[in-house]
């Protein structure tokens, strides 16, 4: 190891000692800050769906001296949290970004392979403890989902056959997903409907083409459009997600890396979002 490598190695073991002391000293703290912060935001308005990016597991692992994709289980361990935040705030629907295309074409073998297993144990686990059932979620995959292995398309299947009656929450699932992508896809099948005579040029609006889009089975509930997407790790860009459906949506970039994300961030998202004025081009 390089003498840099070893200053770099020597800051993360203090990083983490700091850590293990501060979380404990400080928990009290954040309680109170919690509990304010709720104060402020229980009366006011929930969104009704929330999209997030969880961005950041790999250099947050990185800063602490993991293995970078060691980042990704703290991440999926903190996104089972943040979910159960989000349904007891009255949440109706949540998406969330798990991998983009470039994700599942880009990435490595060995990290797009635990991704991919991490994702295996989530749907795995909602199946089993009955998550879905109890609170009454139908959870959709959109994405190229031609893309993955088949023993995983099988699980999402299953997945979503189980839970496609329920109406109370849902949970979408971005997986090898491009907000791009989805707008061309949409368009090919918009193409094929006018060549067979469904539609015709001059009734396309903006209404029939959401029908197209991989968030139609919420169009019902008029849930097909984010109130409020959510980016951690201070990035400030959507990353080609949901292009078409954020069009009015809040935009809220938190500087925590994803494993980090407390519940006193999303309550600071939240009363951001309570302190705009929607006003959607009017």
């Amino acid at each position: 190891m390089t003498g840099t490598g070893k200053r770099k190695e020597v800051v993360a073991r203090v990083l983490r000692r700091l850590q293990r002391v501060a979380d404990p000293l400080l928990r009290p703290v954040y309680k109170l800050y919690e509990l304010w912060l709720w104060s402020q935001i229980s009366g006011g308005p929930i969104p009704r769906h929330v999209a997030i990016i969880p961005d950041g597991n790999r250099r947050w692992a990185r800063f602490l001296g993991f293995d970078p994709i060691e980042g990704h289980e703290y991440g999926y361990e903190r996104l089972k949290e943040v979910l159960d935040w989000l349904w007891d705030l009255g949440v109706k629907a949540v998406t969330i970004y798990a991998m983009s295309y470039e994700n599942c074409t880009k990435r490595s073998k060995r990290e797009r392979e635990h991704l991919l297993s991490l994702l295996e144990r989530g749907i795995s686990e909602m199946l089993e403890e009955g998550v879905i059932d109890e609170r009454k979620i139908r959870v959709k995959f959109i994405g190229r989902l031609d893309i993955i292995p088949p023993n995983i398309r099988e699980k999402i299947r299953v997945i979503e056959e189980r839970s496609k009656h329920y109406n109370e929450r849902y949970l979408n699932v971005a997986l090898c997903y491009g907000g791009r992508q989805e707008i061309v896809s949409a368009v090919q099948l918009l193409a094929e409907d006018i060549l067979k005579g469904r539609v015709k040029p001059e009734e396309i609006t903006e209404e029939v083409f959401r029908k197209y889009l991989s968030t139609s089975h919420l169009k019902l509930d008029g849930l097909d459009e984010p109130d409020l997407v959510i980016r951690t790790s201070g990035e400030l860009r959507v990353s080609n997600f949901l292009l078409w459906q954020i069009a009015y949506s809040e935009l809220y970039f938190c500087e925590a890396y994803w494993p980090e994300f407390r519940k006193i961030d999303l309550w600071r998202a939240i009363r951001s979002y309570q302190r705009r004025e929607r006003r959607f081009g009017k």
